[in-house]
């Protein structure tokens, strides 16, 4: 599949599929009852030796409900499960949400961070998937899906993603989309007068925001460093977002 094409455009391909295949055996099937989804996920982990996971925003459980959730992944884990969890770098804005993020990694539940957006999506092994019917966070329903080929085509989406994203404890620093903005027209090789044309503001405007993605990247001035290189090197792995 092209990487071009999203998860939110399958999820409404798959809809679509389930919808004309009436009648027809399918290893497709749409649940409606979000309380039918949790029975069935918990019971392909039951059995299942990997996880594939991508989460668009954080967990909605709060309290004793989270902790069951935390203690259910590191039960999981410690009996011996792979699992590897892609989130959305928004996730990591909420100071809980990211401790308990990192705990899991450090536990063994590997995270990769991405800033596109993502599907809400489970795999285990190659047996099973469940894909959030829409790309709506915490909507109801899924798509549990045991189509071989359906599954092998998640799975390589799943991998495409987790090859560009970037380690969870990799620090990424927030700049304003106007500093994305100069800093992406710098990592085209563009002066500050050329990036001053380009934004329509002043070359003065462009040192100062230059000079601020010095400061939130940590770059001071070095004889050894060349600051806007690194600034570059920062923004294409994605640290600088």
């Amino acid at each position: 599949m092209d990487e071009s094409v999203s998860l939110a455009r399958l999820a409404h391909r798959l809809e679509e599929v389930v919808g004309e295949l009436r009648g027809i055996p399918v290893d497709v099937e749409r649940l409606e009852d979000s309380e039918l989804v949790r029975q069935q996920i918990a019971q392909a982990a039951r059995t299942a030796r990997e996880l594939r996971a991508m989460h668009p925003v954080g967990s909605p459980e709060k309290g004793r409900q989270e902790q069951q959730s935390r203690r259910s992944v590191l039960d999981a884990l410690q009996q011996g499960m792979e699992m590897r969890t892609i989130i959305h770098a928004s996730v990591l804005d909420d100071p809980r949400k990211a401790a308990r993020i990192r705990e899991l990694h450090a536990a063994g539940d590997l995270h990769r961070v991405v800033d596109e957006q993502v599907q809400q999506l489970l795999i285990f092994d190659r047996a099973v998937a469940f894909l959030r019917i829409t790309p709506v966070a915490y909507s109801p329903g899924a798509l549990v899906i045991r189509q071989q080929s359906l599954i092998a085509t998640l799975i390589d989406l799943f991998e495409q993603t987790w090859a560009k994203g970037r380690e969870v404890t990799e620090q990424a620093h927030r700049l304003t989309p106007r500093e994305r903005e100069v800093l992406a027209l710098i990592a085209e090789g563009r002066s500050n007068s050329a990036v001053a044309r380009s934004l329509s503001i002043t070359e003065a405007a462009v040192g100062k925001h230059v000079a601020s993605v010095f400061a939130k990247l940590e770059l001071p001035a070095t004889e050894d460093d060349n600051r806007r290189v690194l600034a570059v090197l920062a923004y294409l792995r994605g640290t600088a977002r």
